[in-house]
């Protein structure tokens, strides 16, 4: 199968948002409004979300270097849309590559604002995009790549003083990039104090990790953590079980130390969707996909839910009802099946961008698509909302597949 995450996107022709949004009412004291799909309530609380990514200026600031004012309309609009959406929750990518998008005492400013890592950019973004979201009733999460330093390989090109100059050891170029080793402790625990320096200054309402841990595979080359493997893989079977070990200790740590922050600050992962394959494994989903998260990135998601080590898991679930090797209507249940009894909460990531996409199959090209999969998703009662990938799309909505998602399913205001 083609495999399909963040890494890659195309480029979109822009198309008309559709005019089938109504005005807003609030669920509340006549009861939750019906699903209009389904015939069915909706239930009081639920997730609505959208990924806004500022990698490579994927969805904002539109382009680096903008003047400040520029950047916060931008933002802003961004916002707007997810209130207009009938939305309830954004996920802010505020760490893309070991930079910040915010005054960090650990890391470089992102070079996605003003074109050169490190300079200022005039305003804070974060703060600003924390209090517009919660004015708008809108949660904000801070999403953060762990381990991504650079898209690039090339040491010299980040900014001076850059934690990865300092430290070239911690290092490894791989498939084009650059990485932070998550087998060195040293590294597990700067990444860590540099994620949760948006939490200490920030009323933010979770951390948000995204499907990178070991990078994806890249044929005909390795990740050279031979040395690391040497001084601390002893104890270990192979190599596989110690990096899955890395990425244990880095979530399960997040999770405590996001926990002692003393409010509530919600942990949680959006990883792709198959743990592993059946033919891999009996307890996997019976899908047929080219990559396992367990086996390629050494992420054992399964584990974290059954362990209760996040509070919620938003697997990208990015392929339409019946694709054969790895079908919506296989990875739901699955995932249903795994939160289940695990106080775990789960939320189904979600390809906006496919919608309308003519590079896509022609499920995608129907407009009701993506509400088939909130349809179907409602006779799960474990999941508990959806998570859209991601802003540009939604203020796009080429195909209007948002907004049928949000006349189908998204009648009134829920609380996530």
């Amino acid at each position: 199968m083609r495999r399909i995450t963040r890494r890659g996107f195309s480029a979109v022709a822009l198309g008309a948002a559709s005019s089938l949004l109504g005005a807003d009412t609030v669920a509340g004291a006549a009861g939750p409004p019906p699903d209009r799909a389904s015939g069915r309530h909706r239930p009081r609380r639920e997730l609505r979300g959208m990924w806004l990514a500022t990698v490579a200026n994927r969805d904002w600031p539109s382009a680096p270097g903008l003047a400040p004012g520029r950047q916060q309309e931008e933002l802003l609009a961004h916002l707007d849309t997810a209130r207009e959406r009938r939305l309830n929750a954004v996920f802010f990518q505020v760490r893309p590559t070991a930079d910040a998008l915010w005054p960090s005492p650990y890391e470089p400013w992102a070079q996605y604002l003003t074109g050169e890592q490190g300079r200022h950019p005039g305003w804070d973004p974060l703060g600003f995009a924390v209090r517009e979201a919660h004015r708008r009733g809108l949660e904000l999460h801070a999403w953060c790549n762990p381990y991504r330093v650079a898209n690039h390989t090339d040491p010299a090109r980040l900014a001076p003083g850059h934690p990865a100059r300092w430290h070239p050891g911690w290092v490894i170029p791989y498939g084009g990039k650059l990485y932070y080793n998550p087998g060195l402790p040293e590294v597990r625990r700067f990444v860590q104090d540099a994620m949760l320096d948006a939490v200490r200054r920030y009323p933010v309402d979770g951390v948000h990790f995204d499907d990178y841990f070991y990078p994806y595979p890249v044929a005909g080359q390795t990740f050279d953590d031979d040395a690391a493997y040497a001084e601390y893989g002893a104890q270990f079977a192979d190599r596989d079980g110690w990096r899955r070990d890395n990425i244990d200790r880095l979530v399960r740590e997040m999770r405590w130390r996001t926990a002692g922050r003393g409010r509530r600050v919600r942990f949680g992962v959006s990883p792709f969707a198959v743990w592993r394959n059946r033919t891999t494994d009996q307890a996997g989903s019976d899908t047929h996909a080219g990559i396992q998260t367990y086996d390629d990135l050494y992420a054992d998601t399964r584990r974290w839910v059954r362990e209760g080590r996040l509070d919620y898991i938003a697997p990208q679930v990015y392929w339409h009802l019946g694709f054969a090797a790895a079908d919506y209507a296989t990875l739901v249940p699955w995932w249903s099946r795994t939160v289940s009894g695990t106080g775990v909460d789960l939320y189904i990531g979600e390809a906006l961008y496919k919608a309308g996409d003519p590079a896509q199959p022609s499920p995608w090209q129907d407009p009701a698509e993506l509400s088939r999969h909130l349809t179907f998703a409602r006779d799960f009662p474990q999941v508990g909302g959806h998570v859209f990938f991601s802003a540009k799309e939604a203020a796009e909505d080429r195909a209007g597949a948002l907004a049928r998602v949000v006349h189908d399913h998204y009648g009134g205001v829920a609380r996530p």
